[in-house]
């Protein structure tokens, strides 16, 4: 923690010196990575990232289970990976985690939420603010929902 407070998540850290500091703590980072400056990863030695992919500012990696990117993957600004839950009607509130796997090709697009469990598909994108608690079939496009106000202000719109 201390060395990812200090060094890791700052602007001036240089992206190679940053895969460096990862690998050294156990992460797999493959060539040609980018992970910007103000990524948080809870645990590194459960973090596998594949070639030529990159990580966006703000993203949290929360991975206390293995999260496991493939390759030329864009995981965009504040996108927040999230591999663990509780079992909330226990009445110990015991743990209920899981690993994330994010396919080779996929786009996880700005502030997304990505649950434990999940499986996103090769090739595949996951719109901004969208939030995944189940697999996403490899090409698939999932959005989050439409706002009722815009739905609203077009369907009062004339017609002729």
């Amino acid at each position: 923690m201390l060395v990812s407070g200090l060094i890791v998540t700052r602007w001036w850290c240089p992206a190679p010196l940053r895969n460096r500091i990862l690998r050294a703590f156990g992460a797999t980072i493959g060539d040609g990575v980018l992970i910007r400056h103000r990524v948080r990863i809870h645990w590194p030695w459960k973090l596998t990232v594949g070639d030529g992919s990159w990580i966006g500012e703000d993203t949290w990696i929360l991975n206390l289970e293995p999260v496991t990117v493939g390759s030329d993957v864009c995981i965009s600004q504040g996108v927040l990976l999230c591999t663990g839950s509780h079992l909330r009607r226990s009445p110990t509130f015991e743990f209920d985690n899981a690993p994330i796997v994010i396919e080779n090709g996929a786009w996880v697009a700005a502030r997304a939420t990505i649950l434990r469990g999940c499986t996103i598909g090769a090739d595949s994108v996951v719109g901004a603010t969208a939030l995944v608690v189940s697999d996403i079939a490899p090409g698939a496009i999932v959005l989050a929902p439409a706002s009722n106000t815009r739905t609203q202000r077009q369907s009062q719109r004339p017609t002729g």
